[in-house]
């Protein structure tokens, strides 16, 4: 179970940070004049600071012979295959350990210079996040789980993504909005769903597939993954010309508004294309 966990975790860290939205509600307000209003309340996961990095970072250091007969099918090890097997693991024991210490500081790289080891790592990301303008509560629950408050306003003059962490490259977009000609305004928010197969910073289902193991694993080995779940919404005085909503616009005070609810079963991330001609 835990090299399996490894395997489908590695892609997951590439990035060094992967984040991934909990518990939350989040509303974009988009108007004419220019004047944009973005909340987010509820729960980040950075899987760089959870109990799974520490898993796939110390690796499997314990040895276990396995041997196969002629059809391939698992059997019982003798003597000298164990004693065989056992000096090929010592020996690579030095290359294991030269290769996690590489690991290790390319995820500090990615991660602004912060150790995910250290014990105080999450108190001082959650320390950079607040004097960061917008970042009203940053609190640490453990296992790389944040429960946050975000909120900003202004002049949308150019591309707006959220979230955004200083000094880190890694950070994969919750929510992006993109200025086009014509006074259009694109909005996607990819990890805004459950499935997020169609975003390549979560290996193709990797995240699903490890919430889904947690779920039934029994014995507590794996640590839990926060899938989303929440509402999205658009508020806006602009012209809808496309969104996948369930229902398409509804009327608002300010205008019209576009609402999405993420659970088990949504597939599409949210998605918008708004005129204000």
């Amino acid at each position: 179970m835990k090299r399996i966990v490894i395997a489908l975790l590695a892609p997951l860290l590439l990035g060094g940070c992967l984040l991934s939205p909990g518990k939350f509600a989040s509303e974009l307000q988009l108007f004419a004049d220019d004047q944009f209003a973005f909340t987010y309340d509820g729960e980040i996961q950075m899987l760089a600071l959870s109990k799974l990095a520490e898993m796939a970072n110390n690796g499997d250091e314990s040895f276990v012979a396995e041997c196969y007969d002629a059809d391939f099918e698992m059997a019982e090890c003798s003597e000298a295959e164990i004693a065989e097997q056992q000096a090929e693991w010592d020996a690579g024991a030095e290359d294991r350990r030269a290769e996690q210490a590489r690991e290790a500081e390319k995820m500090r790289a990615v991660m602004g210079g912060i150790d995910p080891a250290n014990p105080q790592a999450a108190q001082e990301l959650a320390a950079r996040l607040e004097r960061q303008r917008g970042w009203q509560r940053v609190t640490y629950k453990g296992d790389g789980v944040f429960d946050v408050a975000f909120a900003v306003s202004g002049t949308l003059t150019h591309d707006f993504t959220f979230p955004t962490i200083e000094g880190m490259l890694g950070a994969n977009a919750f929510v992006s909005v993109n200025l086009r000609d014509g006074a259009q305004v694109r909005v996607d928010a990819p990890d805004f769903s459950r499935q997020q197969d169609s975003n390549p910073m979560f290996g193709g289902g990797s995240l699903a597939a490890l919430a889904a193991m947690a779920e039934a694993d029994e014995s507590g080995d794996i640590p839990q993954i926060v899938m989303p779940e929440g509402t999205f919404t658009i508020v806006t005085d602009g012209r809808v010309l496309a969104n996948n909503t369930d229902e398409g616009p509804a009327p608002h005070a300010a205008g019209q508004s576009l609402s999405w609810t993420i659970g088990a079963t949504t597939r599409q991330a949210p998605t918008a294309l708004i005129a204000f001609d």
